[in-house]
């Protein structure tokens, strides 16, 4: 099986045996735009990517994969599975074509995937909030956790639709990338055809079977008139990942030399798929720890019945596991926070070192490499040793807004408690702690609305890497957390729900005993650091409060 694993910043192919779990090959592109800088904007919160970068990027990952392979690898393949970031969606003509392909709108951002991390519509997702609580009909919203967030499918049509005249006329639909990239592969794109993700249907686009698809046509002509017919021209039937959407395209079977007759499974989003990977079970919080988080729960559908929780990201029938319902929570930054906190210590590195006269370059470029490689290692060594009882220093982790619980996009963080004794090292483990409490956050919310959580799975780029981070989350939600073995878990999902979609296991769960990595290490509460953390993180709820009472005033 291929699993492909369309990240933030790059994207991934793994080769997996189905018997045996072994991964076989893999190989990691990284989007040349996007590591230009190109088509965002940091200070307005835009972030686009171009579709080229994830087209390359799909041909070189698998074929460079299948190199590593032993020989005649590519033709045992069956089928091949992708996830993707979400929600990322783009605008499309009638054949499914991103307009940032066609002449004309090659250097447009708003004719580009509009990130998941992208905010430029905060009004557009107060406006659906306000709408939906006011109108007198159906709150779409209800099965999205109550709150409509920036970050997702309506408020980033909306927002582009009012700001670019030229998109607006030529933008036939919109596809999210995790629908796009299997309609390449299987030759059709036309977005009147293509298989829709129940994943990113259900948790970003207001999609549930009881409204009869996607928010009605009233409630979105209200929201605004430039959203008249559009749900014509999107869907109403949407598929879980365990569903094939047809077999690879000649054109793709040639340029990957692999055989036609290779299934391609219905998408879905990386931490949902992550969750897979790494081994998720009913009650079991699969947390994907990297540049922000993910955090993903299933529960038997008998067990939920109309429960309904609050300010996640939605609940959705099917959207991880088949048969269960999936709940979506997460925070809007978690790594984030540490690269932003070592990219303003990098600043002198950046701007004054390259004048130094007497410093050949050379030399300024060794020493800047050695200390953006260094940086978050050193930090993390000398918090370390900063007892938290030590410190007064105290976080609040809304640089990129709130998620969950709760999302509000305008928020911002904060940083407390500072003296003239308050140095690197105490600031960046203020920061780790403030992440830390933003998850028990999420997890205080699912227990206080009735949803018990049995234990903790961490996968993820910190979660492998930051034994610091790792001890004080489990110390913050006093609870062990096991971090799933695999280096590449969402991409091992991928794989396990392509081995579903080929027929090669009969179920996800069976799939996940066959080709599951199992556990690496478990991270385990200090009884007497979990109850001082308990102190602060009262201090932390009450510094939101105010925080979140002065942005409102």
């Amino acid at each position: 099986m291929i699993g492909v694993d369309f990240g933030t910043d790059s994207v991934r192919a793994l080769i997996v045996d189905t018997h045996t779990g072994e991964e076989m090959g893999t190989h990691v592109f990284h989007y040349p735009r996007w590591k230009e800088g190109k088509y965002c904007d940091p200070s307005a919160n835009r972030f686009r990517q171009h579709p080229l970068d994830y087209l390359e990027g799909l041909e070189v990952s698998i074929l460079k994969a299948l190199e590593k392979c032993p020989p005649g690898t590519a033709e045992r393949v069956v089928g091949i599975s992708v996830d993707t970031t979400g929600s990322t969606p783009v605008a499309v003509d009638r054949k499914g074509t991103p307009l940032s392909l066609k002449t004309g709108f090659e250097e447009n951002p708003n004719a580009m995937f509009i990130l998941w991390k992208d905010h430029t519509a905060v009004k557009e997702a107060d406006q659906i909030n306000t709408l939906a609580r006011t109108w007198g009909g159906e709150d779409y919203t209800r099965f999205e956790g109550g709150i409509y967030s920036s970050e997702w499918f309506w408020a980033k049509i909306l927002h582009v639709l009012r700001e670019d005249d030229q998109v607006r006329e030529h933008a036939y639909s919109w596809v999210e990338h995790c629908d796009w990239i299997p309609a390449i592969l299987t030759g059709d794109a036309d977005p009147l055809k293509l298989k829709r993700s129940r994943c990113a249907a259900g948790h970003k686009a207001m999609w549930h079977e009881s409204f009869g698809g996607l928010p009605g046509e009233e409630f979105l002509v209200r929201l605004d008139p430039l959203l008249a017919g559009l749900r014509d021209r999107l869907y109403i039937e949407t598929y879980t990942a365990d569903v094939k959407v047809g077999n690879l395209s000649a054109d793709w079977a040639e340029r990957l030399g692999l055989p036609a007759t290779v299934s391609v499974g219905a998408g879905a989003f990386d931490a949902h798929l992550g969750a897979l990977g790494a081994e998720i079970e009913p009650y079991y919080l699969s947390k994907v720890m990297g540049t922000s988080t993910c955090d993903m729960l299933v529960a038997p559908d008998e067990e939920m019945g109309d429960k309904l929780v609050g300010g996640i990201c939605g609940q959705v029938d099917g959207s991880i596991v088949p048969g269960m319902v999936g709940l979506e929570a997460g925070q809007s930054a978690f790594g984030d926070i540490y690269a932003w906190f070592a990219r303003v210590l990098m600043w002198p590195v950046e701007h004054i070192l390259p004048g130094l006269e007497k410093v050949d370059s050379g030399t300024r470029t060794m020493i800047r490499q050695e200390m953006e490689d260094r940086i978050i290692g050193e930090l993390s060594r000398a918090a370390m040793e900063i007892h938290p009882g030590d410190s007064s220093v105290l976080a609040l982790d809304w640089m990129n807004g709130r998620r969950t619980p709760d999302a509000n996009q305008n928020l911002k963080g904060a940083i407390t408690g500072l003296t003239l004794g308050s140095d690197a090292p105490r600031i960046f483990r203020a920061l780790v702690e403030s992440t830390a409490f933003g998850a028990r956050r999420i997890v205080d919310r699912f227990v206080e609305e009735g949803v018990r959580i049995d234990g903790v799975i961490a996968l993820g780029g910190v979660a492998k890497k930051s034994p610091l981070v790792m001890q004080i989350v489990a110390d913050v939600l006093n609870k062990p957390i096991k971090v799933a073995r695999s280096e590449q878990a969402v991409a091992l999902g991928t794989a396990m729900a392509a081995a579903v979609v080929a027929g090669v296991h009969p179920t996800i769960a069976e799939a996940q005993t066959s080709m599951g990595g199992g556990f690496e290490k478990e991270y385990h509460p200090d009884p007497g650091m979990a109850a001082l953390y308990g102190e602060i993180y009262r201090r932390y709820l009450r510094l939101g409060e105010f925080v979140e009472k002065e942005t409102g005033d």
